[in-house]
């Protein structure tokens, strides 16, 4: 008998008897073969070591998948030479022709964008281009 008291013994006997609709040696069978399987303890029911063996082969668990290789490398931007030249146009502009007094102007993204300072303080410029409606 597994180690639990005589009234959990007949309780899970009940249930057994309740819901697999077997008699009460077959339950007591039943409870007694996991308990000898949690163990370790063989049964005539096990599969033989060459079958085993075999459905091992089978199963998900008897197999090993190689590690998935990644690759991890940085994606390839298309050159947008509307924005750059946008943005070098802005940077020209900012340095000779603006009214306020630009310094430090630098192009700190080529196609995105431009840094400066007009005073104590500083700007940075941002150019988006927007995509094209879906229809």
């Amino acid at each position: 008998m597994p180690k639990m008291s005589e009234k959990d013994f007949q309780a899970k006997i009940d249930n057994l008897m309740k819901k697999l609709d077997c008699t009460a040696e077959e339950a007591k069978e039943i409870l007694m073969d996991d308990d000898d399987i949690d163990h370790g303890i063989a049964k005539d029911f096990d599969l033989s070591a060459e079958k085993l063996k075999e459905a091992n082969k089978y199963s998900k668990t008897g197999t090993r998948k190689a590690p998935t290789a990644y690759k991890f490398e940085k994606r390839q931007r298309k050159e947008n030479p509307t924005k750059r030249s946008i943005i070098a146009e802005l940077a020209t502009f900012l340095r000779e022709n603006s009214e306020n007094v630009c310094e430090n102007v630098e192009i700190t993204n080529i196609e995105r964008m431009i840094a400066f300072h007009v005073g104590e303080n500083d700007y940075e410029l941002t150019l988006i281009q927007k995509r094209k409606p879906k229809n």
